[in-house]
C-alpha cells in the first residue's frame, strides 16, 4: 500500500523572471537548508522567464508554476495558488538573500508572531548590495513615510525576505500585481494586526541583471501607500487649502493691508480657487475613508459623522449654499441693471467671486451627499 505524502509545513516561493544565472545557486542553498535542517518544506518557484530558468526548476526538482505574467505580485499571487504549507517564506531568486536564514524566520512565527520581516540595514550587507541612492534615498524615504501613515516602526519595508502564517496571509486578501505588491503585503498586515517582528538579515550582491525601475517602482510603492492613507492624500491638503484661501480671501475682501499693499479684487479669484479646490479634498477623502471602511476593513473613524450628516442635511445645506450664492448674484445683477449696464466697483466684483464660490460650493455640497449614500450603502452603519 502506498505511503501518504506528507503535508509539508513550509512552502518556500521564489518569484523568478530570467533568473538563469541566480536561480540554480539559489535552489542549492534551499535544498541544503532543507536537509541539514530537517525542515518540512515544498520549494516552488513561480516562472514567467524567458530563458533557462524554468529547465533550471525542472532540473533541480521543484515545483514550478509557469504563468508568464509580469510582476513581482503577480509572481507570488500564481505561486501561492499552489503553496500547501503552513508557513509561507518568500524571498527572490536573484542571490541577494542567504537562505540559511529560514530557521530563525520559522523559529519566530512558532514564538506566536504572525509575520516576520527581514531587516537587511541591520545586518550584513555586501559592499555594492545596494546602490547609493537606494540605501540612503529610495528606501530610507518610503520606509519613513510608510511608518508616518501607518504608526508603524518597521525598518525595512522593501526587504523581499518574509514569512507569514498562512491563515494569516489569506485574511489580507492581496492582489496588487507589480512591485507594490510588498507594501499592500504589510499595510494590510497592519490594518488586520497581525503581530509583526523584523528579525536582521544579511544582504548580497545579486547575480544577472536587475529588473528593479527605480523612480517607476518607487512612484508605484508611493502611490499605493497614498491611495491607503487618505487622510495624508486629501484631508491634509484639502484642511490647508481652505484655511489658505478663506484666510487670504477674507484679507482682501475687507481691504486688509498685505505685505504694505491694499489689494482690490483679483487675488480672490486665486483664493476661491484654493477653497473649492481644498473643498473638493475634503470630500474626495470621505470619499475614499467610506470605501476603505465598506470595503478594505478599515476601522469606523467617521461613525459620529455618518450619524449627524445625512443625505438630506447634506442635500438640504448643498440647496442652502447655492440659493445664498444666487441671491448675491441677482442681487448684484439688478444693481448692474439700474446702473445701466455700467463697469463693475470692487466690492461688487468681490460679492459677485462670492456669488459663484457659494454655489460652486452648494453644488458639491449637493451631489456629494448622494455619492456618500452610494458608498455607504453595502453598510447599514454608514452613510445612509
Amino acid at each position: 500500500m502506498p505511503t501518504k505524502k506528507k503535508t509539508p509545513e513550509i512552502s518556500i516561493i521564489l518569484p523568478c523572471r530570467n533568473e538563469e544565472k541566480a536561480l540554480d545557486f539559489c535552489l542549492t542553498q534551499v535544498k541544503k537548508v532543507i536537509k541539514e535542517n530537517n525542515l518540512n518544506a515544498e520549494v516552488i518557484v513561480s516562472d514567467s522567464s524567458t530563458d533557462s530558468s524554468p529547465e533550471i526548476a525542472l532540473k533541480q526538482r521543484v515545483i514550478l508554476v509557469k504563468h508568464n505574467k509580469e510582476g513581482y505580485g503577480n509572481a507570488y499571487l500564481e505561486g501561492l495558488k499552489y503553496a500547501k504549507g503552513k508557513y509561507i517564506f518568500m524571498a527572490d531568486a536573484d542571490g541577494t538573500y542567504d537562505f540559511a536564514e529560514i530557521p530563525k524566520f520559522t523559529e519566530k512565527l512558532k514564538e506566536g508572531y504572525d509575520f516576520i520581516l527581514g531587516d537587511r540595514f541591520k545586518g550584513k550587507m555586501e559592499k555594492n548590495a545596494m546602490s547609493w541612492t537606494h540605501k540612503y534615498i529610495g528606501n530610507p524615504a518610503l520606509s519613513s513615510l510608510l511608518r508616518l501613515f501607518f504608526k508603524t516602526k518597521i525598518h525595512d519595508v522593501h526587504c523581499g525576505m518574509r514569512m507569514i502564517k498562512k491563515d494569516a496571509l489569506e485574511r489580507l486578501d492581496l492582489k496588487t500585481t507589480g512591485m507594490e505588491f510588498a507594501s499592500e503585503m504589510i499595510i494590510q498586515a497592519l490594518k488586520n494586526n497581525l503581530k509583526i517582528k523584523e528579525i536582521p538579515i544579511n544582504y548580497y550582491k545579486r547575480r544577472g541583471k536587475s529588473k528593479l525601475n527605480s523612480i517607476p517602482d518607487g512612484w508605484r510603492h508611493l502611490r499605493f501607500m497614498l491611495l491607503y492613507s487618505p487622510m495624508f492624500l486629501f484631508f491634509i491638503p484639502g484642511i490647508i487649502l481652505i484655511l489658505l484661501g478663506f484666510i487670504s480671501g477674507a484679507l482682501i475682501y475687507f481691504g486688509a493691508d498685505i505685505f504694505g499693499r491694499v489689494f482690490f479684487y483679483h487675488p480672490i479669484f486665486l483664493s476661491s480657487l484654493c477653497l473649492i479646490s481644498g473643498y473638493q479634498f475634503i470630500i474626495f477623502f470621505l470619499f475614499a475613508k467610506t470605501y476603505a471602511i465598506n470595503n478594505l476593513g478599515d476601522k469606523p473613524i467617521l461613525n459620529k459623522f455618518y450619524k449627524t450628516f445625512s443625505i438630506e442635511s447634506g442635500s438640504i445645506l448643498g440647496l442652502l449654499l447655492v440659493i445664498g450664492g444666487i441671491i448675491i448674484y441677482l442681487l448684484l445683477f439688478s444693481n448692474w441693471i439700474e446702473t445701466n449696464f455700467g463697469n463693475f466697483e470692487a466690492i461688487q466684483t468681490k460679492n459677485a467671486i462670492v456669488a459663484f464660490t457659494l454655489i460652486i460650493l452648494g453644488v458639491q455640497t449637493f451631489s456629494s451627499s448622494f455619492m456618500l449614500s452610494i458608498l455607504g450603502i453595502k453598510n447599514k452603519n454608514l452613510y445612509t
